[in-house]
């Protein structure tokens, strides 16, 4: 194991400049998804560096359940340990179990409410709410999704801009944009150098459905229109996990990326973008075998001397 159980707690760091480039240079939809497979990747290795941390760091501590064999000076020697970095393994542990479950608990209360209020009304796609207060996001849920819009919001609008929410939300909801920022926000939670990753792809979810939108309707300047009026009046969405047409982030970047041409869709490998995405890729590659490696290495030995 060695040293190299430690790397998937460190390489997260190779991340950041990749989310930067990405957000600013890919489609949107390549971005999301990029991002999105790299935190989710390099937040279960560095777990799993934290498991065999702890199990390997604490195997001598007094009262531990594990088997007497795996404290023997033989298994001890064969596996590279350290006892302050196990102790220090055990509270990390909890805390990212305590903030990962926080936040699985906190988007599920906020769909069973959103869900809840809805309820008294009729079972359409779209759901218009009586509120003085102006918002709107997609609500992703069974039997049916549905688009949430207050009246306030809707009377901020002009007819053509309304098309446009209504796009931007059916395209949250057809390319299921919640489960990428779920996955990056307990990404975030299990290791806070991804946090830079979660922040990127609460961006590229934007502008990916800012683009599906502006495909729809065939005028970026409606749909950039669209979300200025919004952004200057509504107040988000309920959770950050659910997405929105003025969700927070860089709303002037999202108009002057639509004021501008279509991105394209392919990446390039022979560019600096395409180099960092590659990079990202090998950091996460690199993250993942080495935490296989490490409990590969530490559950062969382990097997070994765990009496029958």
């Amino acid at each position: 194991m060695g040293l190299f159980v430690f790397l998937p707690l460190v390489l997260p760091l190779t991340a950041w400049p990749v989310a930067r480039l990405a957000e600013q240079h890919l489609h949107p939809r390549v971005a999301t998804r990029l991002l999105t497979g790299v935190a989710g990747v390099m937040a279960v290795c560095s777990t799993v560096c934290l498991a065999l941390l702890m199990v390997v760091g604490t195997a001598q501590l007094p009262g531990n359940p594990l088997p007497d064999g795996w404290s023997d000076p033989e298994v001890r020697a064969a596996v590279p340990y350290d006892g302050v970095a196990g102790r220090v393994a055990i509270p990390a542990l909890l805390a990212v179990a305590v903030a990962c479950g926080r936040t699985l608990w906190r988007h599920g209360r906020a769909r069973r409410r959103a869900h809840r209020a809805l309820a008294a009304l009729p079972a359409t796609e779209v759901a218009v709410l009586p509120d003085a207060t102006p918002y709107a996001y997609a609500l992703p849920g069974r039997p049916r999704d549905r688009i949430v819009v207050t009246t306030a919001l809707l009377a901020g609008l002009r007819p053509a801009e309304r098309r446009a929410l209504f796009a931007h939300e059916r395209a949250h909801l057809a390319d299921r944009h919640h489960r990428f920022l779920l996955v990056t926000q307990l990404a975030a939670r299990a290791n806070p150098f991804l946090r830079p990753l979660r922040t990127a792809v609460s961006y590229t979810t934007e502008r990916w459905a800012d683009e599906e939108a502006a495909q729809t309707l065939g005028d970026r300047r409606t749909v950039a229109r669209a979300i200025g009026r919004a952004a200057l009046a509504s107040r988000g969405t309920p959770a950050p996990t659910l997405a929105g047409l003025a969700a927070p982030g860089p709303v002037p970047r999202r108009v002057a990326a639509l004021l501008g041409p279509a991105p394209a869709a392919r990446l390039s490998v022979f560019t600096a973008v395409g180099v960092a995405a590659w990079t990202a890729a090998a950091g996460a590659a690199v993250s993942a075998m080495s935490s296989a490696n490490s409990a590969v290495t530490m559950m062969t030995i382990l097997y070994a001397a765990t009496p029958l």
